[in-house]
């Protein structure tokens, strides 16, 4: 694509690299087959190729944001499949946050969508805050027809129950059962913490019981994924800043081997530090070094082995992509060779490449798209006929929870399961 922005404008790095970005799409058109936006509405503006015309005619006109351009800006997933199928390797997610960051900066949003961003901003990232909403939208629920569509949405999507604070995720160290094969730190994440915490205590669980030490870092809390992808990046950068310091630190007083992750968001995240912050004078090499380490749980177990199964019953266990593991970190056949190697017989629905409609805060901002995409998620999973749904992400399985009688719980829960440890509670 030719783009014109000024020899000043090429100054700034953020314009120089979507100038770059930008002109290595040749409008093939590929994408649209893949995005979930234009699958449903068939707009050319909502598709990958729509968006990119936007976005290059808003920046390089250095144009603030008209609310066109933030409806179709807002109605993207960041789910990344149109990077999947992209031929020319065009970063469509790096481009998206540019554009994200100058709507935040140059557009005013109406005050009731403010609110509504502000408030997500100040609670989801922090576990204690949400464990609150939750209760305060228990205690809404009689009201809930009273509210703004988008409140509603949230109230009526919380979640029924909610689980006590888990010791598991306090700073700590968990010990390797018999001789030590790796030292690794884990990301314990923010919302998951309050959601669901099976998933941290199966993750320790299964990976002490393969050797390896597992710690729990101080002052480690939410990864940034949540308000960059908001276009609140100030925010996102310093949650990131954060982290990245705290594990900087365990690197370089204790050592470890990676650092395990168990909600693909996060991981997607983690794993752009090194991008994120690769301009800052001060933590571009600490960044660089978090990011190297980053890996998912399934991958550590791909490389660890699974011990032999226990005698689980063989259940039929439908796999759901979440799109930040497929699209965002290229991680595909290893959950599923996982389970089978576990004992389970394993299927993937049709259309696995289609977001579930979650995709971090979307289901909450972009209520009535996430449940069209939920419901097509639930009905190519239920032609599976599945025993249990399996998931890497905490958003994908509450998504999909919503819709569907059927188990949803973590991958981790049924390789721990499988290896000696307990039923996972959602079966």
């Amino acid at each position: 694509m030719q783009t014109s922005f000024t020899p000043a404008q090429l100054e700034t790095p953020s314009l120089a690299e979507a100038n770059g970005i930008l002109r290595s799409c040749v409008h093939c058109g590929f994408c649209t087959a893949t995005c979930p936006t234009y699958v449903l509405l068939g707009d050319e503006l909502d598709s990958p190729r729509g968006r990119i015309y936007l976005i290059k005619d808003m920046l390089e006109n250095d144009r603030p944001a008209t609310k066109d351009v933030v409806t179709h800006i807002d109605r993207c997933l960041s789910c990344l499949s149109c990077m999947t199928t992209c031929p020319s390797g065009v970063h469509y997610g790096h481009l998206v946050e540019h554009a994200r960051t100058h709507i935040e900066a140059t557009y005013t949003r109406p005050w009731p969508d403010r609110a509504l961003r502000a408030m997500i901003a100040v609670i989801l990232p922090h576990p204690v805050r949400l464990r609150l909403a939750i209760i305060a939208a228990w205690l809404a629920r009689p009201f809930a027809f009273l509210l703004p569509r988008q409140l509603r949405a949230i109230v009526d999507f919380a979640p029924k129950t909610l689980p006590s604070p888990s010791a598991w995720d306090q700073p700590q160290v968990f010990p390797a059962h018999g001789v030590k094969r790796m030292r690794v730190g884990l990301l314990t994440g923010c919302a998951q913490r309050a959601l669901n915490t099976d998933i941290n205590a199966a993750t320790i669980r299964l990976l002490t019981r393969h050797g390896v030490e597992v710690v729990i870092v101080k002052n480690v809390g939410c990864c940034g994924a949540l308000t960059l992808h908001m276009g609140k990046a100030d925010s996102g950068r310093n949650f990131a800043a954060n982290n990245i310091r705290a594990w900087t630190h365990e690197i370089e007083n204790g050592g470890l081997d990676a650092i395990v992750v168990n909600t693909s968001g996060c991981g997607t995240t983690m794993k752009d530090y090194g991008h994120l912050f690769s301009g800052d004078a001060v933590l571009a090499k600490d960044a660089a070094r978090v990011s190297a380490l980053a890996r998912d749980i399934s991958e550590i177990m791909m490389d660890l082995g699974l011990n032999t199964p226990i005698n689980v019953p063989r259940l039929r266990v439908t796999y759901h992509a979440a799109c930040s593991l497929q699209h965002g970190q290229s991680i595909v056949s290893q959950p599923q060779a996982l389970l089978r190697d576990a004992g389970f017989t394993v299927v993937e629905p049709v259309e696995s490449h289609i977001c579930c409609g979650s995709a971090g805060t979307y289901n909450l901002l972009e209520p009535e798209l996430a449940t069209q995409l939920r419901e097509r998620k639930a009905a190519n999973i239920a032609r599976t006929h599945p025993n249990v749904i399996a998931a890497g992400n905490i958003g994908c399985m509450m998504q999909i929870g919503a819709a569907t009688k059927t188990p949803v719980v973590h991958t981790v829960e049924l390789l721990d399961w499988a290896t000696g440890g307990p039923k996972p509670a959602g079966l």
